[in-house]
């Protein structure tokens, strides 16, 4: 069984109590206060196994899905033994990484609350997007037009950050934008600490060598 469906069962499981258990709900949440005040720093990382309703869990849980299992494949077959353990610990860290910047925002804010693996499924995005940056990605809303892994990211951190700015709404964009980039971040450290593959430097290489079609 992959790294990648062993996460996708536990926080369907969890997700699901949580719809049925409000003391669930609220112990995993990500309520600022309780971090600052309480110290309740675990809530980094539970608040990414509950969801606000079942249209949440399945839509992130789909995105992992067709995400995951190639990323998880790519690391096994760059980094080796050390593959599975640090394509788990892509997924942990950056479950607590992408909230930073909203935890810093919100520290005392007795109104703010945040759920979901948004975050983490977004770093592993844009992992695959380093690893494959041409190939076709389908925009959401419109899937039948297709436009290669880099100008999606490119698009999708655009899009996420006037969301950001415009605000309103309940969708934590900051978290989305800061998961894409600590995956890239993540990707690349590794990738230079236990690896002879050098990610950026395939990355730019694949990207000029399709744009120089166009100049």
């Amino acid at each position: 069984m992959t790294i990648t469906l062993i996460i996708i069962i536990i926080t369907v499981l969890t997700s699901i109590a949580a719809f049925r258990n409000d003391k669930v709900y609220n112990d995993f949440i990500f309520y600022p206060p309780a971090v600052t005040y309480d110290k309740q720093w675990y809530r980094f990382l539970t608040c990414g196994l509950i969801h606000a309703d079942i249209a949440h869990l399945v839509f992130n849980m789909y995105a992992f899905y067709m995400f995951g299992d190639s990323v998880e494949g790519s690391f096994v077959q760059i980094f080796e033994q050390k593959g599975k353990l640090l394509y788990l610990l892509l997924y942990i860290t950056s479950l607590a990484a992408c909230l930073l910047p909203t935890y810093a925002k919100h520290k005392n804010d007795s109104n703010y609350r945040s759920l979901g693996a948004s975050g983490a499924v977004s770093a592993v995005i844009f992992a695959y997007i380093l690893f494959n940056p041409l190939q076709g990605i389908g925009i959401i809303f419109v899937p039948f037009i297709r436009v290669p892994a880099f100008v999606f990211g490119f698009l999708y951190i655009v899009i996420s950050s006037w969301l950001d700015k415009r605000g309103g709404g309940n969708i934590n964009h900051s978290a989305h934008i800061f998961g894409g980039l600590y995956g890239i971040a993540f990707l690349i450290v590794t990738g230079y600490l236990f690896s002879d593959y050098q990610v950026l430097q395939q990355f730019i290489e694949r990207i000029t060598d399709y744009t120089s079609r166009f100049f």
